[in-house]
């Protein structure tokens, strides 16, 4: 099955995010594999950004826990690079580091404007300017 995701027409922010909210509905409606919803959701969010924005929005995607360092001993709070949109990305990424890890660490949205203000920023990529790192927690 197609489905068919139109460019946003919104004229406020608001708009376009709600847009994106019924359009991310759309996509996951009836998929399980959160590796194909979180690739499609990527896509959305990346494309959706570049044509309303004008920025250059060089980076959408999904870091997820890494299971296999969580189920050593001691366990091991890391991420591990998933689905997305854009240039080469960091692979792990510990919790604590970063803004994504930072943000995973505290469990709490982090909108950072200039990354290289950020106390411990990683680098993955040189043309990144700001970041905005939302997590996402299932089952608590």
């Amino acid at each position: 099955m197609t489905i068919e995701i139109s460019t946003s027409t919104a004229s406020t922010k608001e708009e376009f995010y709600a847009d994106l909210e019924s359009q991310v509905g759309a996509l996951v409606d009836g998929q399980r594999n959160w590796v194909t919803n979180l690739a499609n959701v990527s896509a959305l969010i990346y494309h959706g950004l570049r044509a309303v924005t004008n920025k250059p929005i060089n980076w959408v995607g999904f870091y997820v826990l890494d299971q296999e360092l969580q189920s050593r001993q001691p366990p091991k709070a890391a991420l591990i690079l998933g689905p997305f949109q854009g240039k080469i990305a960091c692979t792990n990424i510990n919790f604590g580091r970063g803004v994504c890890g930072t943000a995973a660490a505290q469990a709490k949205t982090l909108l950072v404007k200039d990354v290289h203000k950020f106390p411990g920023h990683i680098a993955c990529d040189a043309a990144s300017q700001s970041e905005i790192v939302v997590p996402l927690i299932l089952d608590g």
